[in-house]
C-alpha cells in the first residue's frame, strides 16, 4: 500500500482543467506528498510565486518537465535548444526541483539519420552538465517506448538510458516511466544497473488494451495492464525511496473529468495497484 504522501502529481495529469495554483492547492488538499510541473503551466504561474506556493504548501518537486528536444538539422537550431535547455535548468533550481526531466528528442523534420539524432542527444547532455551541476539539478533521461523514436525521443530502452550515463557521469540520471519501460525484456537487470544513484524520478500510469491513441489514451493504475506493483519493487529493491509520480495523457476519459476525482482516484488506486 502506498500513502498519499509518497505520491506526486504531475501536472500533465490535470492540466486541461487546473492551473498550476490549483495543482497546488489540490496537492494538499488530498494529502499527495509531491509535484512535478510542466514548464508552460510554471511560466503561467510565474517561478517565484510557484515557488512560494509550493514551499508554503509543503510539497517536494519531484521533476521539472521537460528538457531534452536536442536533435536539430542546422546548427544554429541546435544551439537554440541548447540554450532553451539552459534556462530549464535554471528554472528547475528556482524550484527546488529533484530533477529536469530529458524528453530528448527524435528525428528533426525531414530528416531519416537517427544515428546523428542519438549523436546530437549525447552531444546536448555533455554540454549541459557544467551548468546543470553548477545548479545542482540533476539531469533525468527518461527512456521513451519505441513508437515515438521518430517524433519524441530517440532513447528509448532502459538500457541506452544507463549506457549515457556510464558515459558522462556523475549529473546524469534517469526517469523511469513505467509506460514506457513495461514490456522490455532485460528490465529488470537495467533496473538493478541504474541502481539508486541513477534512478532520479519514478512514473507510473497503465497501458490500455486496446489503446485508442499512442499519446493521449494512458490509463489510470490498475486499469491496463502493467504490472505496477512488480516494477515498483524492482525499483525499490535499489533502495530507491524518493515519490511515486502519476502522470497520465488522457484526452477522452481523464483530463474531461473533474481534477478532485482524479485526484481521489490516483490516492484510492495507490492502495491497490501501485
Amino acid at each position: 500500500m502506498v500513502q498519499p504522501s509518497r505520491l506526486s502529481l504531475n501536472t500533465a495529469t490535470v492540466r486541461e482543467r487546473w492551473t498550476l495554483r490549483d495543482c497546488i492547492k489540490g496537492c494538499a488538499r488530498h494529502g499527495i506528498g509531491g509535484i512535478s510541473p510542466w514548464r508552460d503551466m510554471l511560466a503561467a504561474c510565474g517561478i517565484k510565486e510557484a515557488a512560494r506556493m509550493i514551499a508554503d504548501h509543503g510539497l517536494t518537486v519531484t521533476g521539472l518537465c521537460r528538457g531534452g528536444m536536442f536533435p536539430a538539422l542546422s546548427g544554429a537550431d541546435f544551439e537554440k535548444n541548447i540554450d532553451d535547455n539552459r534556462h530549464a535548468i535554471d528554472e528547475a533550481a528556482a524550484i527546488g526541483a529533484r530533477c529536469l526531466v530529458l524528453v530528448v528528442g527524435g528525428l528533426p523534420n525531414g530528416s531519416r539519420d537517427l544515428s546523428r539524432a542519438r549523436a546530437q542527444v549525447r552531444e546536448g547532455i555533455a554540454r549541459l552538465l557544467d551548468h546543470a551541476r553548477a545548479a545542482n539539478v540533476p539531469l533525468a533521461i527518461e527512456p521513451l517506448h519505441p513508437m515515438y523514436a521518430a517524433d519524441r525521443a530517440c532513447v528509448n530502452t532502459l538500457a541506452q538510458a544507463n549506457d549515457l550515463c556510464d558515459e558522462l557521469g556523475d549529473g546524469v540520471g534517469i526517469a523511469l516511466d513505467v509506460y514506457h519501460v513495461w514490456w522490455d525484456p532485460d528490465l529488470a537487470r537495467q533496473i538493478a544497473r541504474a541502481g539508486r544513484e541513477r534512478l532520479l524520478a519514478f512514473h507510473v500510469c497503465d497501458w490500455l488494451v486496446p489503446t485508442t491513441d499512442l499519446l493521449l489514451d494512458r490509463g489510470m493504475m490498475g486499469d491496463g495492464v502493467i504490472d505496477i506493483p512488480g516494477i515498483r519493487g524492482l525499483v525499490e529493491a535499489t533502495g530507491y525511496d524518493g515519490l511515486i509520480e502519476v502522470e497520465i495523457f488522457s484526452a477522452n476519459n481523464w483530463w474531461v473529468r473533474d481534477p478532485d476525482e482524479v485526484l481521489r482516484t490516483i490516492v484510492e488506486r495507490a492502495s491497490t495497484a501501485i
